[in-house]
């Protein structure tokens, strides 16, 4: 790996941009690493922060989307622009913790893998407990994404997905919001690209604290597992 893109999409992330930025900035990862912060129309001070950091480091990305679009469309914009022959994908809610980078790069590294998705559900440290119809929703959902596209993850829907550069490169993406998940995964998976998971924690936060995945996405999820199957 020569050089790691850390794909960061931001939402109205005032509270907590500051310090995942710290997060990701301080894990040593074996090679250069390039952030690349997509803020997509956030309306609560989070611009001005992204616009702070990336006067502190020119040599990092910042893309800044005028209206929001949602996290499809972030990630979109960010694999654009991402240099990296290696790419990560790290919310930035600390929900999930950059210091498992490691474990997440080690099956590509070792040259097992092209793709690698984190997993929530195969013991890999603290987990919060949480919302229990969020477990079985993304279950289910994993469960009919399996189906559709014969592979046999245990986490779809987790934020953590790193690829090789040369596998976004090979895929066209268009869902928006939520639906990237389903898309991505049903594309890699078509695309016959070697998929390892790993285990990683996972620090759940509630709607009070900015949770913003809905019951509606949930269900354009299910729709999407069905349009990507053909």
């Amino acid at each position: 790996m020569n050089k790691l893109s850390v794909v960061i999409p931001v939402y109205n992330e005032v509270k907590t941009l500051e310090a995942i930025v710290r997060l990701v900035d301080g894990v040593e990862v074996g090679a250069p690493k390039e952030l690349v912060l997509v803020d997509d129309g956030s309306t609560d001070g989070t611009r001005d922060v992204i616009q702070t950091i990336g006067r502190a480091h020119p040599e990092w990305k910042t893309v800044l989307h005028e209206v929001n679009q949602g996290k499809g469309a972030a990630m979109r914009s960010g694999f654009r622009v991402a240099t990296g022959d290696v790419v990560l994908v790290q919310d930035a809610d600390l929900e999930y913790d950059p210091r498992q980078y490691p474990v997440l790069l080690e099956p590509i590294l070792s040259g097992r893998a092209d793709v690698v998705f984190g997993s929530r559900f195969l013991g890999g440290g603290p987990h919060r407990v949480h919302f229990f119809w969020h477990y079985v929703a993304n279950r289910l959902l994993t469960t009919l994404s399996n189906m559709m596209t014969n592979v046999n993850l245990t986490d779809m829907e987790v934020c953590y997905k790193v690829f090789k550069k040369e596998v976004l490169d090979g895929i066209r993406l268009r869902e928006n919001r939520f639906g990237f998940e389903v898309e991505i995964t049903a594309k890699v998976a078509r695309g016959r690209w070697r998929i390892y998971e790993v285990p990683v924690s996972y620090y759940g936060r509630d709607y009070a604290e900015g949770k913003k995945i809905t019951w509606k996405d949930g269900l354009w999820a299910l729709w999407c597992i069905l349009r990507y199957r053909f």
